[in-house]
This record gives C-alpha cells, structure tokens and sequence, in this order.
C-alpha cells in the first residue's frame, strides 16, 4: 500500500473512471442492468475458461525444452496467475505462477519468466492482428476515442513495441550464444561486479526459457494457440453481448477485445479498473452503441472476466498455502544461485 507504483495505479484508474462516468446517465445505465438475461453469462463463462485452459496448453509448450509437465498440471497454476493479476497490482500474478511451478516442477522463476514475458509478446501480436483485420472498417469510425485521439491511432501505436519484442525474442532464441554474449556486455558495464556472476546466471537461465522458440514450426505453434485463446475470449464477449439489447458483429468485438487488452497494459489499480473500461466503451460508442448500453455491458463483462477465475485461483492458490515472504525469500535464493 505504500509503493508509489500502486498509488500512481489508483490514480490512473481514477482518471479512466472519470471518463466513464463523464456524461453518464446513471438511471439509464441502471434500466440497462435490470434489463439484462444474466443467463447468458453461463455459456461466456465456459468459452472463457476454455481459453484459460488453452494458455495453459500453451504454456506446457513453451515450457517442453526445460521440462514436459501435463497441461492439467498447468491449469491450477495459470489460474492462480490471473488471480493474482486481478487483486495483487503490476501484473504480480506473473511472479506469483512462476513461483508455484518453481516450488512444485523445480523449474528456474527466470526461465519461466522468460517463456510468460514470450507469451504477453505473442498475445500483444494477436490483439494487434485482431485490430488490423478491422483496419477497412477503422478507416470510416472517426469518433474521438476521449482517450487518445482516434480508435485508429490508438490501437496502431502499440504495433511497433509487440511487434520489436517477438523480433528481439526470436533472434535471442535463434542465437543464444551472441544473446549471452550481449547480455554479458551489458552487465559488464551497467551491474556492480558483486552482482555480475548473479545477474550473469539469471540471463543464461532466463535465455534457457527462450528455448522453445527456436524451431519455425514451434514459433508456428505458439502463435497459432494464441490466436485460438483470444478467440475464445472474445467469444466470451459475443456471449455476454447477447444478455443487452445491441448487437455488433463478432470483428468489432475482436476490434475491442484488442483494443481493451492494449490499454490494460497501462498501469492501473488491480483488476484493471478503468483501463479496461474506457475504452472498450470508446469502441462501442463508435459502432453507434449509446453510452448506457455500452456502459452496462462493459461493466458486466469486466465483472464476469474478474470474477469466475480469482475466485477459482484463489481456490487454487489456498491449496498451496502460499505467502509473499515465501515468493520474496524464493526469488532471493535465486539471484544468490
């Protein structure tokens, strides 16, 4: 509570939430709500956690040249993952998943962190084909997102970044011996020496998850299954869709499931509050959707994406008795190794 980073994502928050509320009719949104056939949120649900079970899929792929571990294996692991997304701030439930498969696989944190840091490159990839297959589309949708401009421009500008990191990923894979030499120059002139040898074997372990990246049909493998994981997401978005009174086609809903996942990179309180919000709106708004529809669903959306898996990983992650002193001592012992 007393990290800056955590106060700057309240306050980043608040500034999203305010651009919800601008000029929302409460009342309206609230007939909305009431309005609602919940029961569409079962089948969402379900095509959700089909997708969690994917990235877990995908993980086991990534993680074959350290160590096979069963995909069932991986489940309870990844959702504790997303719970500790949702309720911990900075993304921790990546240290957090990283740590549970170290305590229960013996697999190195840095090199599991290596194969998470790959799979957000890929998932930032997919969100962006998501927004350029809209590309013809974006091009008459000239409303003002409130955030940044236009839609277009807000969603192209994250091309580059995701884009540069599968390139940088790909070529430290391919080249693991010019990739351990860059790391060493740089430790070499950036670390003090009592650290090198430390951060020296966290690079060549952390370059150690890249491993799966090296052969092109692996590289196909894992973009393919991202594609499959957003897709089930989004089809969660359909689903929910049908509980309001709107309709918009299943590319525009891909057209926000990127959108809304690009900004939630942003620093935000936890469980992305605002950041998700803003702007899936902003696109709804832009397909005709008036603001309280488009208010509603967002929210019940955010509410049914959050819900479901913290509650199952913090089922999980009680199974583990699991503490931060235990995560922090862990990821000390490592660096010491």
């Amino acid at each position: 509570m007393k990290r800056w980073q955590f106060w700057l994502g309240v306050v980043i928050s608040a500034f999203f939430l305010w651009l919800v509320l601008r000029g929302l009719s409460l009342g309206e949104m609230w007939e909305e709500l009431r309005g609602a056939n919940y029961w569409w949120l079962l089948p969402g649900v379900a095509v959700y956690f089909l997708g969690v079970w994917a990235r877990a899929w995908r993980w086991h792929y990534l993680l074959r040249p350290l160590k096979r571990i069963p995909t069932k294996t991986m489940f309870p692991i990844v959702a504790i993952g997303y719970m500790g997304n949702n309720i911990y701030p900075a993304r921790a439930g990546e240290l957090l998943r990283a740590y549970v498969l170290k305590r229960r696989e013996g697999v190195a944190i840095s090199a599991s962190l290596a194969t998470i840091i790959v799979e957000r490159a890929f998932d930032g990839v997919v969100m962006l084909a998501f927004v350029f297959l809209n590309l013809p589309e974006l091009t008459r949708l000239t409303v003002d997102s409130g955030i940044v401009g236009s839609i277009r421009s807000l969603a192209i500008w994250g091309a580059g970044i995701f884009l540069a990191a599968v390139i940088v990923f790909l070529l430290m894979a391919a080249l693991p011996t010019q990739a351990s030499r860059v790391l060493g120059w740089f430790t070499d002139r950036l670390v003090p020496m009592r650290f090198r040898e430390q951060v020296r074997g966290f690079g060549d372990r952390f370059l150690d998850g890249m491993a799966s990246l090296r052969s092109p049909a692996d590289v196909l493998m894992v973009l393919v299954t991202s594609v499959v994981i957003w897709l089930f997401e989004t089809g969660k978005y359909w689903f929910v869709m049908h509980a309001f009174d709107f309709e918009v086609g299943f590319f525009a809903l891909m057209l926000m499931n990127g959108v809304v996942n690009l900004w939630t990179t942003i620093p935000s309180a936890p469980g992305y509050i605002g950041t998700f919000d803003a702007p899936g709106i902003a696109v709804l708004e832009a397909y005709g959707v008036t603001k309280a529809v488009a208010t509603g669903y967002t929210l019940v959306l955010h509410a049914a994406l959050w819900f479901p898996i913290t509650l199952l990983g913090a089922y999980y992650m009680a199974r583990e008795s699991l503490s931060w002193g235990q995560i922090q001592a862990e990821m000390e012992r490592e660096r010491t190794e």
